[in-house]
């Protein structure tokens, strides 16, 4: 591990430029501490990391199990395309605006995982996407989203459904939630 200065001193570049180099996200594994300190792991680690590609395909409820299985293997097919190797195929029902999914925090835990694939990024969450983007740059994880949203009126509506649905789920209760967002959601695309 190294202080930022140090690479600034490394590579013949001002300690400025290696800031901008930082922020920019030129710096594979650079990471900042809660203190300011920017730290970047020595590239011996970086090269011996092995892939640990990790494949996460959530479904709300277990009426959508059939389809839970078909999103996985979608995201298995990718990562074969890839030829990347999948060492973990995770399945799991439960809603996205659940901050306490097992399966998900364990994967957050073992912070093994250098590919985290998934099809949607509401698949990971429906909110606070950049907190699980931060905790997997920490341990050197790339998210990798099959289907972004390519402009800003789509990103605009997938927030708003978002947030549509959040609040059903907890107005309405699990049960009702899907009927009343789905009808909200029929009323805004009209």
């Amino acid at each position: 591990m190294k202080k930022l200065s140090q690479y600034a001193k490394e590579n013949n570049i001002t300690y400025r430029t290696a800031w901008t180099h930082f922020h920019s996200g030129l710096i594979q594994g650079a990471y900042q501490l809660p203190t300011g300190t920017v730290v970047i792991p020595d590239s011996t680690s970086l090269e011996n990391k092995q892939d640990h590609v990790v494949t996460y395909a959530r479904v709300s409820s277990s009426e959508n199990k059939d389809n839970l299985e078909s999103q996985s293997k979608r995201l298995v097919d990718f990562c074969n395309a890839k030829r990347w190797t999948v060492k973990e195929e995770v399945k799991e029902i439960g809603s996205g605006v659940n901050s306490r999914r097992k399966k998900m925090l364990s994967i957050l835990q073992q912070s093994n995982a250098t590919k985290l694939v998934v099809e949607h990024k509401d698949r990971l969450t429906r909110f606070g996407f950049e907190y699980i983007k931060c905790a997997c740059d920490l341990f050197g994880c790339e998210i990798i989203i099959l289907n972004e949203a390519n402009d800003d009126k789509e990103r605009i509506i997938e927030d708003f459904v978002s947030i549509i649905t959040s609040f059903c789920v907890k107005i309405y209760g699990h049960r009702r939630s899907k009927r009343k967002t789905e009808k909200l959601i029929k009323e805004l695309s009209e």
